[in-house]
């Protein structure tokens, strides 16, 4: 059964965040640092590092927004409150998130249940700091599902050592196939990279409390093979 606590993280300022921590049934495992939503760490990520943990992995979802609003949460996205994420993700300082990012990983890194490689793990705002995490950071495996964000950042793709899978909807409004295709282009002859599109599905198409984005099939079959890519590529003791 997966056990879950809160842990205080120490940012290279000394400031401190929270992250939230999700456990398998074994006690010890890999290690997922797992990158929120525009939502922050709600119902959702926090079902998502259920998953993972269920998996095998010690999982690790700080909060990404602490400096602007911390422990902000949006359960489900609707019209109404979709601006109000956007608002707080405006506010988001990259350089800043990403070196809190870098002591998130350093935290997860130093858990007494994490055994060996760590990887990321990123949907939406998060799958484009999935991306750049690869790019900057020593990981071992990176998922990164439809980061709108990839495109405009994909001269950082040559950093990227590990392996990354990339999760894109064919029918995403926040992604135009345009994007999609320049991420195709610059990174289809790179043998570490891998790309997954889901023709009809759209943004967020993962979220199960998102009933206006979630896609059952499209985020089945995304899951299976992010299931399959982690299990080559961070692998669980047995």
């Amino acid at each position: 059964m997966v056990s879950s606590r809160t842990e205080r993280i120490t940012a290279r300022d000394g400031q401190e965040f929270d992250g939230h921590v999700a456990l398998p049934d074994s006690g010890s495992g890999p290690g997922i640092l797992l990158i929120q939503e525009v939502g922050g760490v709600n119902g959702y990520i926090r079902a998502a590092a259920d998953r993972l943990a269920d998996l095998g992995y010690v999982v690790l979802a700080p909060d990404a927004f602490w400096r602007v609003q911390p422990n902000f949460t949006v359960e489900a996205f609707t019209e109404a409150n979709l601006g109000e994420c956007m608002a707080v993700a405006g506010q988001f300082d990259q350089e800043q998130g990403l070196s809190d990012f870098g002591s998130a990983l350093e935290h997860l890194r130093e858990l007494p249940e994490v055994l060996g490689e760590v990887g990321v793990l990123g949907f939406c705002f998060g799958g484009t700091q999935a991306f750049l995490m690869a790019a900057e950071f020593d990981l071992d495996a990176a998922v990164s599902y439809y980061g709108s964000g990839v495109a405009a950042s994909i001269d950082r793709a040559g950093d990227i050592e590990c392996p990354l899978l990339f999760h894109f909807g064919g029918s995403d409004p926040f992604l135009p196939a345009e994007d999609i295709e320049t991420i195709k282009d610059a990174t289809s002859a790179m043998s570490n990279i891998e790309m997954l599109v889901q023709p009809d599905a759209g943004h967020a198409f993962d979220n199960h409390l998102s009933e206006n984005f979630w896609d059952a099939d499209a985020a089945a079959q995304a899951w299976t093979r992010t299931v399959g890519f982690l299990s080559e590529h961070l692998p669980v003791p047995r």
